[in-house]
């Protein structure tokens, strides 16, 4: 299958970060359809073989393991092109179009790695260059809008050019191999189903917690924050994986509607639990491994008088009988304590203790989604300890765990989010990716929690670099008797 890969934003800080190293993994692994064209696109006045250089030299800030031999990737290099555009001249659309003329191919993938504000102008761009025909497709990043508004507002102009199915609104968590994992282990195995309900999980924390500040995203990121970078898309997404009911198969529609339903059912807010069950703070200079770190309105683009978030933990429940009753906390900031992302399933205690130990009446079961930097299942459980003096068991129960790291049973060498997703686009699969319904669902639910922060005249609580975020939060899941996973 041949195919042309337009990246938009081709000289950007996601360009080289994360979709030029996926598609190298991926044309490193034989995966990636031999017969393909990838063409950066950007304002910059440059030839092939100088965007070619442009991209060889970035690769030395990719993690070692995927920086490709100097002859790996000139072999990689005769995949890629140049054309250098301004994105609101129609004319630059035309010379596109005289470009993927020159060979046509099966696939043509549009990958929007620009501002969101620029969605809609090249999307209807596309149309009057007569680039939006059946075999095309166009990527859509993060964030799809700043608000429920303009989240419709683009969606109703892509799918006035393009039908849903050629639209991908990308979300790398879901291509994450633990994601996909969790899918397995509910959907494909018959141990934990029966038992993923109120009658047997007492709560569900997720965790998506960064090390690094905003770096040189500081002017992006002070008009975003964290509800909106993190909560709106990845953590709900991950909620929804959790959460949802068994799909009638594995096409993508009967997924994506399993994740509407749960996104519909979480609990609308009120100016009560709005007050109790939403923090946000935002972080104050502090260290990170042992190094002194600035605070975050001392980065470069921030207003230094900022209210915007770095931080947001919340409490929130899903109204249907499954779920019941059952709290689900999500937590996510910049500058904490250490870079980790999972998702904490806390099963209820035994109902009657046997044993003479203190922790077998109140120390329930967990199973722990590791999603980075480790990949991989964790379930925790209590078993009988041993006299060492007498050689003989004991009474006493003690804490030990299973432990299945993904990288060492299935390899290094397993495919990454961003590359799964690629190739997934190029192929066609939409399991992945997120439909505009789903997307308005959730920015419906946050959106009261925006508004009241826009009318709220308290700044977000402060917490020092380099620890797990405001004491409130702490707070928050302590009122149910609950703590986070490294407060137990």
């Amino acid at each position: 299958m041949s195919f042309d890969l337009i990246l938009f934003g081709g000289t950007g800080d996601l360009a080289w970060r994360k979709i030029m190293p996926a598609l190298f993994q991926a044309f490193r692994h034989g995966s990636l359809p031999a017969d393909g064209r990838i063409v950066g696109v950007a304002r910059d006045d440059l030839s092939d073989d100088q965007y070619r250089a442009l991209i060889k030299s970035r690769f030395d800030s990719v993690e070692l393991a995927k920086r490709p031999s100097d002859e790996e990737f000139a072999r990689f290099a005769q995949l890629l092109g140049y054309l250098r555009m301004d994105l609101s001249n129609p004319a630059d659309y035309s010379r596109l179009a005289e470009r993927l003329a020159e060979r046509p191919a099966d696939v043509v993938v549009m990958y929007l790695a620009t501002a969101p504000g620029l969605f809609t102008t090249v999307c209807e761009q596309i149309a009057v260059a007569g680039l939006n025909g059946p075999t095309t497709r166009v990527v859509l990043e993060k964030p799809l809008g700043h608000d429920l508004a303009s989240n419709r507002a683009i969606n109703k102009t892509v799918r006035s050019v393009l039908k849903e199915e050629q639209i991908f609104r990308i979300d790398h968590y879901l291509g994450k191999p633990s994601v996909q994992n969790l899918f397995a282990l509910r959907f494909g195995n018959s141990l934990f189903e029966p038992l993923w309900h109120r009658d047997h999980i007492a709560n569900i924390q997720i965790t998506i917690s960064e090390e690094l500040g905003v770096e040189k995203r500081g002017a992006f990121y002070d008009s975003t924050g964290a509800l909106r970078d993190m909560v709106q898309n990845h953590a709900l997404q991950l909620l929804c994986a959790v959460a949802m009911e068994p799909p009638i198969n594995a096409h993508a529609d009967a997924i994506r509607d399993e994740k509407l339903k749960v996104l519909r059912s979480l609990k609308p807010w009120t100016p009560e639990t709005l007050s109790q069950h939403v923090i946000r703070g935002q972080y104050a200079a502090g260290s990170i491994d042992g190094e002194a770190v600035p605070a975050y309105r001392s980065a470069p683009g921030v207003n230094p008088e900022s209210r915007t978030e770095t931080f947001v933990a919340l409490r929130t429940e899903i109204a249907n009988w499954r779920w019941a009753g059952v709290p689900f906390y999500i937590r996510t900031g910049k500058r904490l304590a250490e870079r980790d992302a999972h998702i904490e399933v806390n099963f209820r205690p035994i109902p009657h203790a046997i044993f003479n130990s203190p922790q077998s009446g109140n120390a329930g079961n967990r199973l722990i989604i590791n999603l980075q930097p480790k990949d991989g299942l964790e379930l925790h459980l209590l078993a009988q300890g041993a006299d060492k003096r007498h050689g003989r068991a004991t009474q006493n129960l003690e804490p030990v765990q299973l432990d299945l790291d993904f990288d060492k049973r299935f390899g290094a060498g397993r495919v990454g989010a961003y590359e799964r997703l690629l190739l997934d686009v190029i192929d066609g699969r939409l399991n992945l990716f997120v439909r505009s319904d789903e997307q308005e669902a959730a920015w419906r639910w946050v959106e009261p929690i925006l508004d009241r922060w826009s009318q709220d005249s308290t700044p977000p609580r402060p917490y020092a670099a380099g620890t797990w975020g405001p004491s409130a939060a702490s707070a928050m899941i302590a009122k149910d008797g609950y703590c986070w996973s490294e407060e137990s």
